[in-house]
């Protein structure tokens, strides 16, 4: 008997820093529901389904664990860096319209991939919670050499919204 896969790991390409410069980088994102995707078009603060405040309400509903956070607020999602929130956007596509092969592909060019100030992708990958308050203090490794993944695909089109009803 086989069972549904309802929960996914995750590893940030920066992570996220908290208020007492904690380091969060590993954290786990379950699939979403309908009322997931519903539930914040209803939200006062959105505009409509282009805002972009959608996707944080949505990513805050889905992503259930963010390092050692106790809850993941809206704050925190606001409080990613640019790279950190297109992953969580392009990693929610996957999960919830992909095929296997997609997902897959994401973690593998993830995983292989370099950040200026991160350091390298044959570098072990740091533990959820690493402080460095004092910044990038060491210097970035060079990257790895690594084959190209190719074209990264452009998952977050696959995510529907639905128009909220005129009142």
């Amino acid at each position: 008997m086989s069972s549904l896969r309802t929960s996914y790991e995750f590893t940030l390409p920066r992570g996220y820093v908290d208020g007492q410069g904690r380091l969060h980088k590993t954290g786990k994102m379950r699939l979403a529901t309908a009322r997931d995707e519903l539930e914040p078009l209803r939200d006062p603060t959105v505009q409509g389904p282009d805002d972009p405040r959608l996707t944080i309400l949505v990513l805050t509903r889905v992503v259930e664990e963010l390092g050692s956070l106790e809850l993941v607020t809206s704050f925190d999602i606001e409080g990613l860096f640019a790279v950190d929130l297109a992953f969580l956007q392009d990693f929610y596509g996957v999960i919830n319209f992909g095929s296997q092969e997609e997902y897959d592909a994401l973690v593998n060019a993830q995983a292989s991939s370099s950040l200026l100030g991160v350091g390298s992708a044959a570098a072990p990958a740091p533990t959820a919670d690493q402080a460095d308050p004092a910044g990038a203090a060491a210097e970035p490794a060079e990257p790895a050499a690594s084959p190209d993944p190719g074209p990264r695909p452009n998952l977050r089109r696959a995510v529907e919204e639905i128009p909220r009803k005129a009142q």
